[in-house]
């Protein structure tokens, strides 16, 4: 894709404070995004300038209601403008019918045949312009540019980094809860461009994401032994990361993509090891009597958040990224799983197992402990790039087992459901494309 135009106390002290945000709300921005005009009708490959001017606006509308900052106003239900107004809009219509801010923009083929996305952001009650920005794209990559522009817009007025134009993996499950048939699959962060990844004939758990977002460390059961493998996601090649009979999972690769973090059972005990992610001999970091395991590095790389059984019951640890410093970091009851490093390196995020699954979030001392979900259960967090919101997968209390994937603002608010063709778990969320 080318852009065109731009312009407190230790946790050992005392048990932290556990705070619950379920259900908080955040002030909502009415936005109006009407249908997008074209200069001309032309045909492409991806149809015609005019219905892909329809669906850009519609998954902008859509893409910034899934932020649960705005209320888009449109495409529908609103009155159009034409061509000269995408950078002159007539401010008074846009003040009439209630809306905060406008989206504007076009969309043109070019004599090479790709397209032109136009986007403008403007604040309506001020009657000026905020940004302007261009996207020339393929038409079968339509949807990156509508990505790419409601991120330019949420980040515009939220002061956050996008976080739209971003892909899913994640394990589509299906199948009786005693047989389950479990893929890894891929998908925009809108549900669209879904794919599988591997063919099911193999348990898979925990795929996630290389800092490109290019390869993916999960986990298989074939053979009936857990070992880690490592996926070129465009060719779909695939090698085990630690070759042999040595049971490897939890893997997850360092900020530079260079090594892979995992879990490794050996001799009675399970540690945690770090390994080139080209190949190599495995260096062991933890040796303590229990089950090390669920790593995730620190943005920098420096530490290592994991979780363990050393003191009776599953905790959370962290420590430096050569295994020294190892310390506990949560307490005040429950058992804590899954832990993950916030992209800004300001917080953990975690699953809390006490009478239900939860999911929270932590600083990397323990302190400031807040859940964001309350259902029956909800586990493996991921986070988004820009470090605001968490995927998670919920599990539907009963005898079918159902999983579904969600995301929650760490703010607060109500988790929004992401659609999956089939039950999902074990989410991982990819950096923004390139």
């Amino acid at each position: 894709m080318t852009v065109l135009l731009s312009t407190a106390a230790t946790a050992q002290d005392a048990p932290p404070l556990e705070v619950n945000v379920v259900g908080g709300t955040n002030a909502v921005t009415a936005i109006a995004v009407p249908l997008m005009p074209t200069s001309s009708i032309a045909d492409t490959e991806a149809g015609s300038t005019a219905a892909l001017a329809r669906q850009i606006s519609s998954l902008i509308a859509s893409d910034l209601r899934s932020t649960g900052l705005f209320t888009p106003l449109g495409p529908d239900g609103i009155p159009g403008y034409d061509y000269a107004q995408a950078s002159a809009p007539a401010y008074a219509t846009w003040r009439s019918v209630g809306a905060a801010q406008l989206v504007t923009g076009f969309v043109d083929v070019n004599p090479n045949g790709k397209l032109t996305v136009g986007c403008y952001l403007h604040d309506v009650a001020a009657g000026r312009e905020l940004i302007h920005q261009g996207f020339s794209v393929a038409p079968a990559d339509w949807r990156r540019a509508a990505h790419k522009c409601a991120d330019t817009i949420y980040s515009r007025l939220s002061g956050e980094t996008g976080f739209l134009d971003t892909r899913v993996v994640y394990v589509a499950e299906s199948g009786p809860k005693s047989r389950r048939i479990k893929r890894i699959a891929i998908m925009d962060s809108d549900g669209s461009n879904h794919r599988y990844l591997t063919s099911g004939s193999a348990t898979v758990t925990t795929p996630r994401f290389s800092p490109r977002g290019d390869k993916l460390v999960y986990m298989t059961t074939a053979g009936r032994r857990p070992r880690v493998m490592i996926m070129d996601v465009a060719s779909g090649t695939e090698r085990s990361l630690v070759p042999g009979l040595v049971l490897t999972f939890a893997p997850r690769f360092s900020p530079n993509g260079r090594q892979v973090l995992f879990s490794m059972a050996a001799g009675g005990n399970t540690d945690l090891y770090v390994v080139d992610a080209d190949g190599g001999i495995p260096r062991r970091l933890t040796d303590t009597p229990g089950a090390d395991t669920s790593p995730s590095y620190s943005p920098d790389g420096s530490r290592i958040v994991f979780e363990s059984d050393r003191s009776g019951t599953q905790q959370l640890y962290v420590m430096n990224a050569d295994g020294s410093g190892q310390k506990r970091i949560s307490f005040g009851g429950g058992r804590f799983a899954s832990p993950t490093w916030s992209p800004r390196g300001d917080l953990i995020a975690f699953t809390k197992i006490a009478s239900q699954f939860r999911i929270g979030v932590m600083t990397p001392s323990g302190g400031a402990e807040r859940l964001l979900t309350d259902a029956w259960q909800d586990e493996e967090p991921s986070w988004a790039p820009n470090g605001q919101f968490v995927m998670f997968n919920r599990i539907r209390q009963g005898s079918t087992g159902q999983t579904s994937l969600y995301a929650v603002n760490i703010n607060g608010g109500n988790p929004r459901r992401l659609p999956t063709p089939q039950d999902g778990s074990d989410p991982s969320w990819s950096p923004l494309q390139r």
